[in-house]
């Protein structure tokens, strides 16, 4: 254990030092590193270290600091267009997207100096490449939107995999650029790959981000023809099922979003017809299309439908009919909901169950029941945002419940503690507590 995290510290101190002539703009070989005894001076954990930091640090956009940790990723809902992009930095006119938040003196630089230290590290040390290490550049010069120079090493490289030109196509998806990635997908032939149904599935999701349903169905098709060699499975009925329900509530187009939903619940039925299983994720999706459109009775259908076949719902599932309960103005069947979910243990409710009932309540005037509904959520763990615990505290005032706010064991320290810290940790402000308790916030200076 002991030698194992010397090796790490090792690997970190080498990316810091290459990371420091990467910023300066200076040669490889201005300062070698140095080695250990017993250890080489590059392995493949060391190059991969170096090239995630470069990654790291030209990359990585001004507003991602402080931000949350989440495994969400938050793509554009449009096919960005790289070459009016560049256009726009030319003539200094305004530039939208994620482009607009990303420093071009270091994402110019950043993939330069890896290409650079890619073949130094080749070249000085005889060091041979392997799959872990050009799968980490290649997802670098995809992260920095050069498609022409990522497909050119793609080509020229011999440790290219399936498995790397799916990671490619991910992360091109991630970034907005469907296109792209479908091209990048047509050319697994020249980088000597054959796709699977994982890469498939991959290029569905990526295009049905940016709204590409036509381009997505196709691909589908491909995957249903008889003796077709990557079959489609659970996760690409599911991802295009999903993005359906999801993108249907997109538009204002009422038409448009009866018929993605419609086309939704066929691809569901065609799921069943071809002996394929649903899972929790594709109920869920279509619980929470049917409910933000208001069939709930075909919601309630699907409900019952995955208890059959033995499904078991979760939180995400209750907390569809939840929000669907709170704003038609149903409370008492949300609240049915809720505790049936803490009855038969399919989950703990969470801020996210708790929210739409308590807000509610105080629109239909029962703020008693809110605030405990309120120190229900505070008592299980989780914390109100600030502007729920201010409509509370204001509904029992107004109501002349002011003496429920009596701090007896601690909640209004709790909450406000609990307030703070999840603003500690996305910005560093400074709370400003107003005349009722509940923080204003100011950024500190």
């Amino acid at each position: 254990m002991i030698k194992t995290n010397s090796v790490r510290h090792f690997h970190k101190h080498l990316a810091n030092q290459t990371l420091v002539l990467v910023i300066k703009n200076l040669p490889f070989d201005a300062h070698p590193p140095p080695s250990p005894p017993s250890h080489p001076p590059w392995t493949n954990d060391a190059v991969t270290e170096v090239l995630r930091s470069i990654s790291r640090y030209t990359l990585q956009s001004p507003r991602s600091i402080g931000r949350q940790n989440s495994f969400r990723h938050r793509t554009p809902l449009r096919q960005r267009n790289l070459n009016d992009e560049h256009r726009k930095l030319r003539n200094n006119t305004l530039l939208l997207g994620p482009a607009a938040h990303r420093d071009t003196h270091k994402a110019h630089l950043g993939p330069l100096k890896a290409l650079e230290f890619f073949r130094w590290v080749e070249a000085r040390f005889a060091f041979a490449h392997s799959e872990t290490t050009c799968r980490e550049l290649a997802s670098l010069l995809a992260r920095a939107n050069l498609t022409k120079p990522l497909w050119n090493f793609l080509k020229h490289c011999g440790h290219v995999t399936t498995a790397t030109v799916t990671c490619v196509i991910t992360l091109l998806g991630e970034e907005g650029l469907a296109d792209e990635a479908l091209l990048t997908f047509h050319r697994m032939r020249q980088f000597r790959c054959n796709p699977d149904t994982q890469s498939y599935n991959t290029l569905i999701h990526a295009l049905c981000r940016v709204g590409k349903f036509d381009k997505a169905r196709y691909l589908l098709q491909q995957m249903e023809l008889p003796g077709f060699r990557c079959p489609p499975d659970t996760f690409t009925y599911t991802i295009l099922i999903s993005a359906y329900c999801r993108h249907g509530m997109l538009t204002a187009c009422r038409k448009a979003t009866r018929r993605r939903i419609y086309e939704a619940g066929r691809l569901f039925r065609l799921m069943l017809f071809k002996k394929l299983l649903p899972d929790v994720v594709t109920y869920n999706a279509l619980i929470d299309g049917c409910c933000k459109t208001g069939r709930v009775e075909r919601a309630i259908e699907l409900f019952a439908d995955m208890k059959k076949r033995g499904v078991v719902p979760n939180r995400v599932t209750y907390g569809c009919f939840v929000r669907y309960y709170s704003v038609v103005n149903e409370i008492d069947k949300g609240v049915d909901m809720l505790r049936d979910m803490q009855r038969l243990g399919h989950g703990v409710p969470s801020s996210s169950l708790y929210t739409p009932i308590i807000h509610a309540l105080c629109e239909a005037g029962r703020v008693v029941e809110a605030w405990w509904f309120l120190v229900e959520m505070v008592n299980g763990g989780s914390v109100p945002r600030e502007y729920t615990y201010k409509l509370v505290c204001d509904a029992l005032c107004a109501a002349g419940e002011g003496g429920l706010l009596e701090d007896d064991d601690g909640l209004h320290k709790r909450i406000m503690d609990g307030i703070w810290k999840r603003y500690r940790q996305v910005m560093k402000v400074k709370p400003i507590m107003g005349r009722r308790g509940y923080p204003e916030m100011e950024e500190q200076v």
